[in-house]
């Protein structure tokens, strides 16, 4: 078994998949009900509210308790810095400006329009790759 995708379930598809399609440069054509943004192997997926089967308000386990998923998105670049100031020009919040971790791997963290965390990485000097 594969994992070919991860879906975000938004109010605003158009929205969330066009910042999506700017941060990864692809070209993708928007719509209000679901949008997939090529990544390289895998894709990101935008679907809205009441297209799935998720329903706010909902749990799909009756007694369950109710939560909202934190998720982060990882991207590997060829070298963070040099895509620093891109990023930037999209009006991101940053949780971590381009940072090199203890391990030797370089990062930067973000949060996309509906908060949630993006992670972009290159391996360092000396990180495994």
């Amino acid at each position: 078994m594969d994992l070919v995708q991860s879906r975000i379930v938004t109010g605003d598809v158009p929205r969330l998949a066009a910042f999506y399609a700017r941060l990864v440069q692809a070209e993708v054509v928007l719509n209000d009900y679901y949008v997939e943004v090529p990544t390289g192997a895998m894709s990101v997926g935008f679907s809205r509210r009441g297209f799935t089967e998720y329903r706010e308000g909902q749990t799909a386990c009756p007694g369950c308790p109710q939560h909202r998923a934190e998720i982060i998105l990882d991207f590997h670049a060829g070298t963070v810095d040099a895509e620093y100031e891109r990023i930037a020009a999209l009006g991101v919040d940053w949780v971590t400006p381009p940072t090199t971790q203890p391990w030797g791997t370089r990062t930067m963290i973000f949060r996309d329009p509906v908060g949630n965390l993006v992670n972009v990485f290159s391996p360092g000097e000396g990180a495994p790759g």
